[in-house]
């Protein structure tokens, strides 16, 4: 009994401490807010999925590899996730998401593109992982949301006339609008 009264001794003063110097540690989160989250070393969080013994699936929040230039401690704003139509709930983060146009529409919109550097970094980071450069498919999905799809699904390897189009538009220097 005195070990278990030491050890939720010791984890109340651990939390205690992360709250008095405003921590962001990623394991700690309540999953609710995991998802675009930069813990205090600037990494990212996301949101995982594991499977425990009576076959059900848990999530948890974890801290990934992926640092964050210029930013730590941020918790994304509910503003931020409606105004670029994320989702908190979402496991793992993927380029997929470029390649539909209601998001894409959402995520090049003024009011997330201008306000939301975090979200925006992500994205952008993900569509130069695919070869392609953030403000350019913002470009094309704002005048022809169907060939930016064809640009990020060619990522500059298309054959025909497309392809040098596309070669074109993703090579630009891949810094993040921030």
């Amino acid at each position: 009994m005195a070990s278990f009264r030491f050890s939720f001794v010791l984890f109340l003063s651990s939390l205690f401490l992360h709250a008095a110097s405003a921590e962001i540690v990623c394991e700690e989160l309540p999953n609710e807010i995991c998802a675009f989250t930069i813990s205090s070393s600037s990494k990212r969080c996301l949101l995982e999925t594991y499977a425990i013994k009576n076959g059900g699936i848990e999530y948890q929040c974890r801290t990934s590899e992926v640092v964050v230039e210029k930013m730590a401690d941020y918790i994304e704003t509910d503003a931020c996730v409606k105004a670029c139509g994320v989702d908190r709930n979402s496991v793992g983060i993927s380029s997929d998401a470029l390649l539909e146009p209601q998001f894409t529409a959402k995520l090049c919109s003024p009011a997330c593109y201008q306000n939301c550097p975090n979200i925006v970094d992500l994205y952008f980071n993900l569509a130069s992982g695919e070869g392609a450069f953030l403000p350019d498919l913002c470009d094309a999905a704002r005048s022809n949301p169907h060939r930016s799809m064809i640009q990020l699904m060619s990522s500059g390897a298309a054959p025909g006339p497309a392809a040098s189009e596309s070669a074109s538009l993703t090579s630009a220097p891949a810094s993040a609008p921030m």
